[in-house]
This record gives C-alpha cells, structure tokens and sequence, in this order.
C-alpha cells in the first residue's frame, strides 16, 4: 500500500526529476546529477533552452536534448520543446541544413511515451519536411542531401574555399561556397530520418508501398554516403565534398558517431572506424585535425575541438560497435571535464580545450570567442552515456530492452524514480562487464531482458552482470 501511495505522489508531482542515482563511482553520481540540475535550470516556461546563454529555438538543440534523456525524464517539456520549433506542426523550423535531425527524436520520444496522437502528427511533420527538402536540398548528381554539417553553423568548422578570408562573417552560410556542399554528418542524419519515417508508417499501419518507399530511398541514400564519403580500402569516412568536388578527408566526430549509430556501416566498418579514430586526451574532437589557419595554440571554434554533445554520440558509437574502452574513455573525460576544479568546475560548459581541458570557445574570424556556460546538450550527453551507456536503456514500441555494461571502477549502479509511461522503475545493477547473468523484476526472473510497455506502478528490476 505504501509503495502504490508513493507511486500516485510521485505521479502528481510537477518536478519528476526526482530521480536518483547511487553509483559505486562516486565522480560518476556527481556528474550526472549535475547534468539533470543543468536541464533543470534550463527550462524556461516549458521549453528547454540551449544553455544558460542561449535560447530554445534551435531545432538540433531541442532535438538532440529530447532524444538524449530529456523524453524520459520529463516527457512533457521535451514534447512542448519539439512542437516549438515546427510551423504549426506541420513542418520544422530553423536552419534547414539539420533540422532533419527532429524526426529520430520524435520516434524516440514515442518509443519513451507510447503516445500514439503525438506520432501521428509527427508523422505529418516530418514527412512533408522531408518531401521539401527533397525538392530544395537534393544533389542528384551525388544522391546526396547539401548543406553544412550537423550543428556547425559557424565557419570555424570548414576548410578553404568553403571558408573565405575575404568575409568577415561567421555564419557559415554568409560564405557563399557553402551552400552546395555535402557533408557527412547530415547525410547521415537523414538517412536516419528516412529510416525513422518508414518505422513510424509501420507503426501507424499506412501500408507497404508507404514503407518501401521509404526504404527505398534510405538505402539510395546509404549507398551514396559509402560511395561518395567512406574508403574501404582504408576502412575510413570522410567529412565532406566541397563545392568543388573536392573531398575534404577530415575526422568529423559527430558525422562517423551518426554513421554508426543509424547503421550506414556495418558491424564490422563501425568498430574499425571507431578504434582507429584520432581522440584527444579528453574525449574525441569535432573535427580533426586543425584546418592550417588554426594550431594547438589557436584552435578552432568548430574545428579540433571538444563539443561535449559530440563526445556524447562517440560514446553511444562506441557501445554500438562493441567498442567498450572507446566508450570508457569518453565517460571519464566528460567526467573529469564537467567536474575538476581545474576544468568545467561543476559546470557543464559549451566547448573545451582539448589540451587542457579547460573551458575555450576557441577562435574564429580573428576572434577568441567564449564558451558558454550551462549548456544543456553537454549535459544531456552526460544523461545518455548513464541511461544508453551504462544502464543500457533500449526503447522499444512494446517496452524497454537491457543491455548494460559496467566498467572497471563502476560495480554498483542504481537509478531510482525513473518514470516510464505508467510505471516508475527503479533499476539496480551490479558486477561487471555487459553479459547479464540474472534479471528479475520485483523478484521474479525474467527470461527476457525487458521491462514491457504496459507496466504499471513500481517495478524494481535487479540486473546481475558476469
């Protein structure tokens, strides 16, 4: 009786952040409350915003935010977020180049919330975005989408002659070479979201040419981003084409992260790719190496580089392709970085320096600019390396599949208050490795690794690891 009481409370509560963590890492805990305090503070009327310094209207933002934990954690900030920034929900605002990036979100938040109104309307949303940017944003030359790269809207993260010296502007699409480029990171994404569009038209049962059609185009898609931006031979993927037809052969962190995580590569590719990738001390950088205009001593604003919410989708890379030391090691480098006294000092700031650690906005057109403080998809990048990473959440239409993975110094993790539709689950898990030995919720084995979609009230699921 007393559990069920504390589950209406809990229910009724308007803050449900009151999820906690206990971990065997003390320095983990205390990151990742910090990364939930940092979301917290960053909700403003509702809305979840970039970060202390900056507003909600970024589509990416809000995007990559929801699906990185904040979909689970408070469901109806992250579903007023996503709407905010569509045109009557009907399509996707802001900076077109990215913005695709909405559509995996959307599915995921109905994979967390099941609520079938919202993935009808988002279907609506994402495939009349998609058939405009068809129309608008399509080299067919290439069968690639153009476009700058995911979320590097400043022109610190291209190469001549997509940067011109003779602009003085940082805003990449003020640089008119710009425009017609094609970069891996945002073919990837929409590949990803055209394969987000097929699954939610099966879900919503529009029928197989619907589907195929989607399919279709996804693996169109697929096939051009290994023929125009990947090297078997080298077992390596490129940053982008500029508009030239030059390919540019930079490490573009975020864009082998999305290559990896939405399946352009195969097993295999994904965990050479992510062995062989150039990290720095602290985690992996945006794009590597330094353009010749910038060095250690001066780096680039978008270019070589810590973006936090890069590290993050590393992380998640890493764990897809079985790639467990790789994933460790950006865990402990966010760690350090959002803690040390000597680095973010308790804050999750916007960009660090990789050499130092230090929080560096890092230079562009001539200008050191800030890094910014509270910035939120540095922390929810913390939030997914926990939830994806180490709790090993996989959101399912029929419920929540397990795959956890403890390291080396993590022997305990527990995740207490977690609200899952009409559940509160409370996870604890122990040992170490990602083989899971038992699996019992409130005390009975499980068969499968899974708590369902139509659990109610409180579940204690207790995962032994080998």
């Amino acid at each position: 009786m007393k559990k069920l009481l504390l589950f209406f409370m809990a229910l009724l509560a308007t803050d449900i952040y009151s999820q906690e963590i206990v971990c065997g890492n003390d320095d983990v805990a205390e990151a990742y409350k910090l990364a939930v305090n940092t979301v917290n503070i960053n909700i403003r009327r509702g809305i979840l915003a970039a970060g202390g310094d900056y507003g909600g209207e970024w589509a990416r933002d809000i995007s990559i935010n929801s699906w990185n934990g904040v979909s689970l954690l408070n469901p109806k900030v992250a579903e007023k977020s996503l709407w905010s920034v569509t045109v009557n929900k009907d399509s996707i605002g802001h900076q077109y180049w990215d913005h695709i990036i909405w559509v995996p979100a959307a599915l995921n938040h109905y994979m967390v919330t099941g609520d079938r109104a919202f993935l009808e309307q988002a279907y609506k949303c994402s495939a009349s975005t998609l058939a405009s940017l068809e129309q608008t944003a399509f080299d067919a030359d290439y069968g690639l989408f153009t476009g700058p790269s995911v979320f590097n809207d400043g022109i610190a993260g291209y190469p001549e002659p997509i940067f011109d010296k003779n602009i003085n502007s940082s805003f990449v699409l003020d640089h008119k070479n710009s425009h017609k480029i094609k970069c891996l990171s945002t073919n990837c994404v929409y590949y990803g979201a055209i394969k987000s569009l097929a699954e939610m038209a099966r879900l919503l049962n529009l029928g197989n040419e619907v589907i195929d059609s989607y399919r279709q185009k996804g693996e169109a898609l697929k096939a051009n981003i290994l023929k125009h931006l990947y090297s078997q031979k080298e077992n390596k993927l490129y940053y982008l084409i500029d508009n030239n037809g030059k390919t540019d052969n930079s490490q573009e962190g975020l864009g082998l992260s999305f290559a990896v995580i939405f399946g352009v590569l195969d097993k295999e590719q994904a965990t050479g790719v992510v062995k062989n990738a150039a990290v720095s001390k602290f985690g992996i950088t945006s794009i590597y190496p330094d353009f010749p205009r910038f060095s250690p001593e001066k780096p680039g604003r978008h270019n070589n580089i810590l973006w936090p919410m890069v590290n993050g989708y590393f992380a998640r890379a890493a764990v897809d392709a079985g790639c467990y030391s790789s994933f460790e090691k950006e865990l402990n480098g966010l760690t350090s970085l959002a803690i040390d006294r000597d680095k973010g000092n308790f804050q999750f700031w916007e960009i660090y320096n990789p050499y130092t650690g230090k929080p560096d906005g890092g230079w562009q057109v001539e200008t050191h600019w800030n890094s910014c403080r509270y910035q939120t998809w540095s922390a929810t990048a913390y939030i997914n390396m926990v939830l994806y990473g180490l709790a090993g959440l996989r959101f399912e239409n029929d419920g929540i599949l397990f795959n956890s993975y403890l390291p080396e110094g993590i022997n305990t993790l527990e995740l207490n208050g977690i609200h899952y539709r009409q559940a509160v689950l409370n996870v604890s898990i122990m040992g170490k490795g990602n083989k899971i030995k038992t699996f019992s919720i409130n005390g009975n084995p499980q068969n499968r690794f899974m708590i369902d979609a139509g659990a109610k009230g409180v579940n204690n699921i207790k995962i032994e690891l080998e």
